[in-house]
């Protein structure tokens, strides 16, 4: 797993005042330009996943959607998609939470988590933990378990692990920052 971080290190692009001045943004171009590099991402997270019951992965727009649906079929389990409000065809259960300046709304359909499904919710970044967590309590709306959440990236800083410690669920991340 060390030499996967330090590859992951290697490859993540900083890009400064990006969207806006003074925020930091960690660039995941690079990574999933290298093929072998993806395959590594994978079977590290099937790796950290090991043991674990999941029947299905929860993957938040949209980055969330880049290593959620593969490991999804890798593990052999159906994957779930957490979109923003207005983006999904059919009847929706929605979660509204607050972010640092204003709001949004989550939303997955009714029948994506099934009652006593163990759901693996996954997205590219944890930084606050909010979407993750409006993520996780759509899967308990529906009568679901949240498993475990699994990230590319922790921005430990910003302590949405902590965040979601109220799920009582494990937090795998391949690179922290």
């Amino acid at each position: 797993m060390e030499q996967l971080q330090e590859r992951l290190k290697a490859a993540i692009r900083a890009v400064p005042d990006f969207p806006k001045p003074g925020i930091l943004f960690r660039d995941i171009t690079p990574v999933l330009e290298d093929p072998v590099l993806c395959a590594d991402v994978l079977t590290g997270f099937r790796q950290a996943l090991s043991g674990r019951r999941i029947d299905a992965v929860a993957g938040i727009e949209s980055r969330g959607f880049l290593f959620g649906l593969p490991l999804a079929i890798q593990l052999g389990v159906p994957f779930v998609t957490v979109r923003k409000k207005g983006k999904l065809p059919w009847r929706t259960v929605r979660y509204a939470y607050d972010l640092e300046y204003g709001s949004a709304e989550m939303e997955m359909h009714v029948d994506s988590v099934k009652p006593g499904m163990h759901v693996l919710v996954h997205d590219d970044l944890l930084a606050t933990g909010g979407t993750a967590a409006a993520a996780a309590e759509l899967v308990r709306m529906q009568g679901g378990t949240v498993a475990g959440f699994s990230f590319l990236i922790e921005l430990a800083a910003l302590q949405g692990a902590q965040r979601l410690a109220t799920y009582q669920a494990e937090v795998v991340r391949l690179i922290t920052y």
